[in-house]
């Protein structure tokens, strides 16, 4: 991200220092309202406008048409559109200007998608794949047994640092977005796995380069987002899936523990959403997965009085 030295330009550093200080946002977060921010702005160059107080709600008007038109999907739209809102709200709240010129633009209504979940017995399948005691597969095995036990995001995997595993209290702690920070129950298998990791893999990986990190690369250095994919992606392959994203394994996490009747507040506190309803999406997954049980073991869910099957 490029920024240049104008008025609109030094207020777009402002703001975004006050969302990574004041609202205390992910450095990946940030990065997005400044890309985001940054079209804004060179949209506003265009048209000549080079101060806030000259934005009209004609402006942003034009800009969400110049979004739809675009061919930008409703997502990307609300997304942006959250963005400017941001920006323009700050601009007020600073006392940079009192105009508010985003009040009566609408965010677009995004489909909502089911996220993708794994059977059981397919999660079984996939943490099964690291083979063998050399310290590659157990700090593999380690990656895979944490994303599914504790439902971790791949920023919270890998900020982990070794002091981080409670194995006493079988816990583990992570910080979220936000830098909230909050602790999540570990079970026996994931304990396991990374206890063996840490004391039969890591140390021949860190024998050069020290480092607090908890799960590094061969080199000793903490793991990066790209690495952990290319780890992921190279077992899901070996276990005959598909490309799968780190995310199912969070989203499989939640979902099968809503499945085995735990409590939804829990289930939201362990996945560090603010609100409620975020983590209400899984109760859809398993509503489905009910639908699926009764249909295929209820004697009159699929057959009729002629023994036809109902699809």
């Amino acid at each position: 991200m490029v920024l240049g030295g104008g008025l609109m330009e030094h207020l777009l550093r402002e703001c975004l220092n006050y969302l990574a200080v004041e609202r205390g946002l992910s450095e990946n977060t940030l990065k997005a309202y400044g890309r985001d921010l940054s079209d804004y702005l060179k949209y506003l160059r265009k048209r000549g406008i080079l101060s806030p107080d000259d934005v009209s709600s004609k402006i942003t008007r034009d800009y969400l048409s110049r979004l739809r038109n675009g061919g930008s999907s409703p997502a990307t739209i609300a997304r942006k559109l959250a963005a400017v809102k941001t920006f323009h709200k700050f601009l007020v709240r600073e006392r940079v200007t009192d105009k508010l010129p985003v009040a009566d633009l609408r965010s677009p209504k995004i489909p909502r998608k089911l996220p993708r979940v794994l059977r059981v017995d397919q999660v079984e399948l996939l943490l099964d794949q690291p083979k063998g005691s050399k310290p590659i597969a157990l700090r593999d095995r380690a990656i895979l047994e944490a994303l599914y036990g504790a439902g971790l995001r791949i920023s919270e995997l890998l900020s982990l640092d070794v002091d981080d595993v409670d194995f006493e209290e079988g816990y583990i702690r992570c910080f979220g977005k936000g830098s909230k920070e909050r602790i999540i129950p570990l079970g026996s298998y994931a304990l396991r796995a990374i206890s063996d990791y840490i004391k039969r893999g890591r140390p021949i990986f860190c024998k050069k380069h020290p480092d607090s990190a908890l799960f590094v690369n061969t080199r000793g250095k903490r793991l990066t987002r790209q690495g952990c994919w290319k780890i992921l992606k190279g077992h899901a392959l070996r276990a005959g899936f598909r490309e799968i994203h780190p995310h199912v394994l969070r989203h499989s996490f939640a979902t099968h523990l809503l499945e085995a009747g735990a409590d939804l507040r829990a289930v939201q506190e362990m996945l560090g959403h603010a609100k409620i309803s975020t983590t209400q999406i899984y109760t859809h997954l398993t509503r489905e997965h009910l639908r699926e049980v009764y249909m295929q073991a209820h004697p009159r869910a699929r057959v009729t009085s002629r023994g036809k099957t109902i699809d």
